[in-house]
């Protein structure tokens, strides 16, 4: 998996507490950004998150390149509909020689592995045998595994990153969009740590589990 954070709005901190203080100022936004100081966009962004005043969060965007990981979790990445996605297109790029991601769980058995192989091989096979007949690859991908490795470009703005993090970094989640999900967190930390200092699933974000049964029992152990 490669996660490389593409492009994000300039000054993003500033941008959203600018947001939030032209609501309640006579004056301008461009005026508001000059005057701000650095501890004034801390101290308001902490507030606006704490208040759960989240709306300002949509004017900053972040770009993310994604590689090497399976149609399964782009299934359900794409879930998240406040976003913009650009993914590798299986109709006009061809499958020969195609990558695939193998879980974690049939990795750790020899025997599983080789089935999983094997399938995954005689799938590109009767792939390429379509393609040879004369069948279009967009009707030959029909045979493809979810399996198959995918590339993604995806857009989100802050507000909606803060609910991808809080949903996908949960223990709940499955392996693969969990480790997209922490990959990207800590991208976006980089460049805009105060945005996200408390992003993540509930028990770190908001201190309780909305998963009843289901929990891992991280707030407890945290109790």
């Amino acid at each position: 998996m490669k996660i490389s954070l593409l492009k994000y709005t300039p000054e993003p901190e500033r941008a959203v507490a600018m947001s939030a203080r032209l609501c309640y100022s006579p004056v301008g936004a461009e005026e508001l950004e000059q005057t701000m100081s650095d501890a004034q966009v801390g101290t308001l962004i902490e507030k606006l998150f704490n208040m759960g005043h989240l709306s300002t969060f949509e004017h900053v965007s972040f770009t993310f390149a994604i590689e090497g990981i399976s149609r399964v979790l782009t299934h359900q990445l794409v879930r998240h509909r406040i976003a913009s996605y650009s993914q590798q297109s299986q109709r006009y790029v061809t499958e020969h020689g195609f990558e695939y991601i193998v879980p974690p769980t049939v990795a750790a058995k020899p025997e599983a592995k080789a089935k999983f192989d094997q399938l995954l091989a005689e799938i590109q096979q009767t792939y390429d045998e379509l393609v040879a007949m004369g069948v279009h690859q967009e009707d030959a991908r029909y045979v493809l595994a979810n399996a198959t490795e995918t590339k993604i470009v995806v857009t989100m703005n802050a507000r909606s990153l803060l609910h991808f993090f809080e949903k996908r970094c949960c223990q709940r989640a499955q392996w693969e969009i969990r480790n997209l999900a922490n990959a990207m967190l800590a991208e976006v930390r980089s460049v805009a740590p105060r945005l996200f200092t408390k992003a993540g699933p509930s028990c770190i974000s908001n201190e309780y589990c909305p998963e009843g049964a289901l929990s891992c029992g991280r707030v407890k152990k945290q109790e």
